[in-house]
């Protein structure tokens, strides 16, 4: 019955690393986003640093990629960024794959 139980936490366990895992690269992913997005709408430095900010803030709004999709879609459209959809999703999936590289080596 214990090695059930010692099995169960172990799970348990890794479950919980894995997800945090995953919430550190999707966050990490996002900042990346910000500041590959701020540096297209010509920010820099601090004015950088604060968009990628909001960019991460902007993933707390719902489950998904999407409410970080519109956020930065939204800020290309309103500055005339010419960047398509599939060029948006496409960085974010580089840039998620390079997030969880810099994790892994952390």
């Amino acid at each position: 019955m214990a090695s059930m139980d010692d099995r169960e936490k172990a799970f348990e366990n890794k479950f919980a690393h894995d997800e945090e895992l995953k919430f550190r690269a999707m966050a990490r992913r996002n900042k990346l986003l910000g500041l590959w997005a701020a540096e297209k709408l010509g920010k820099s430095g601090e004015e950088a640093d604060a968009y990628a900010k909001e960019v991460v803030k902007a993933d707390f709004e719902e489950a998904g990629d999407e409410d970080v999709f519109r956020k930065v879609r939204g800020d290309f459209d309103a500055a005339g960024v010419t960047q398509s959809d599939h060029q948006i999703r496409r960085t974010m999936d580089e840039l998620l794959a390079e997030a969880v590289e810099q994790i892994r080596n952390a």
